[in-house]
């Protein structure tokens, strides 16, 4: 039996777990020692309960996807409306280190999965499901390259075993993250717990050029600058929706989520470089980290655990060498190239979010990790650019690449 759940019922129900997730951070000792993302822990509650359901009672649902569209959107919007140009040459050399540790995990995750699937006996092309198609790609990339496959290649199946893979990388980036920015803060000593307070005026200039680095404070914002603000996001996507539809088929074409990222980007200079107009931060990061809450739980809601149950044992084992890579390589390749401090730390665990994850987890992954240990603000201004657009370019041109050697 299959409800139909709407959209106002998915908002409760995702709102729901994110309650429990936030309660049991809060009362599970090993949850909060390891800086576990509140949404990530109350949306894999929802997809066990969902799994449970599933099996034992045969009940499913199908949550709205429109309302869930919406919301990375808007988180990706966020992105792009807090990225002024002036800021962004702060990266600066950083940005373009921090890439090149990104470029070399994707290739090194198509390698590990192509070769292991080879010495398994399946088809290569298997090993790029298992890899950066599905682990740094995620679904959308999963269910677009999953196609090409079936039926260009002739990989039955491909759509659905990417979509578990993608299902074990989204759950897999957002437990992995936390304990290993802990293991190398711990082992190397670079921070303490602490409760970071700042002032309202060292709080602003913070989020001007790293709206999610303080989840938790509290933003004063009134329904003024909240109703420019959500225009702003409408139109930017309205503009990405536009794009997109403009640019399908065309060599330009690119994800609804960039284009919305992008149009933020331009709007939020051109007001404010152009127009002299005074943007205000605060109800952007409200916005940016309320949909990155709720599109988290609504995710891991509508995930399909018992997909995972029908992976052959060889795709589970190269899953699994996967993970081991991904926390060997941010350990001591990210963390080593990027400083070996407190920010590569926490650039780790964002790096273990888009890794076998998605942007929006990279983003819960150092929130967890600063909420216990405090700000890094590098980590928030490297982490968003990067994942939310530099790795969906380079995933896709690796992609085609390894298609083109492997076909």
């Amino acid at each position: 039996m299959n409800f139909e759940v709407d959209a106002f019922g998915t908002i409760v129900i995702a709102v729901f777990f994110l309650f429990i997730g936030r309660y049991l951070v809060n009362r599970v000792q090993f949850f909060k020692n390891y800086n576990l993302p509140e949404p990530v822990i109350g949306g894999l509650v929802a997809a066990i309960t969902a799994f449970i359901l599933f099996k034992f009672f045969n009940i499913s649902a199908t949550f709205d996807a429109q309302i869930q569209s919406i919301l990375m959107l808007m988180f990706f919007t966020s992105v792009g409306l807090g990225a002024d140009f002036v800021k962004l040459k702060d990266g600066g050399k950083a940005l373009f280190i921090f890439l090149f540790c990104v470029i070399g995990f994707v290739i090194v995750q198509n390698i590990v999965g192509v070769s292991l699937a080879t010495v398994l006996g399946l088809d290569p092309l298997i090993g790029l499901i298992v890899g950066s198609i599905t682990l740094t790609g995620g679904h959308g990339t999963a269910g677009a390259w999953g196609q090409v496959l079936e039926t260009q290649h002739g990989i039955q199946g491909a759509i659905v075993l990417g979509m578990a893979s993608a299902t074990f990388g989204l759950i897999i980036g957002g437990i992995v993250g936390g304990p290993v920015a802990k293991f190398l803060i711990k082992r190397h000593q670079l921070a303490d717990k602490i409760e970071n307070e700042q002032n309202e005026s060292q709080l602003d200039d913070q989020l001007k050029s790293a709206p999610f680095e303080y989840p938790k404070k509290t933003r004063l914002i009134t329904a003024s600058n909240a109703v420019s603000t959500l225009g702003m996001f409408a139109l930017c996507i309205f503009t990405a929706n536009l794009m997109t539809d403009f640019s399908q088929g065309k060599w330009f074409e690119l994800p609804t989520f960039v284009w919305a990222l992008g149009s933020g980007v331009i709007l939020r200079n051109l007001l404010e470089h152009v127009f002299k107009v005074n943007i205000f931060d605060r109800a952007i990061d409200v916005f940016g980290n309320a949909s990155l809450s709720l599109y988290l739980s609504m995710a891991l809601l509508s995930l399909q655990l018992w997909l995972l149950a029908d992976l052959a044992g060889p795709l589970v084992t190269i899953l699994i060498v996967q993970m081991l890579v991904l926390i060997l390589y941010t350990a001591f390749v990210t963390f080593k190239v990027m400083g070996s401090n407190y920010d590569a730390a926490v650039l780790s665990a964002g790096h273990c979010g888009f890794g076998m994850g998605a942007t929006p987890t990279a983003i819960a992954n150092i929130q967890a990790v600063t909420n216990t240990y405090g700000p890094s603000h590098k980590a928030f201004l490297l982490i968003p650019l990067t994942g939310a657009f530099f790795i969906d370019i380079v995933n896709a041109i690796v992609i085609q690449l390894s298609i083109g050697i492997l076909g």
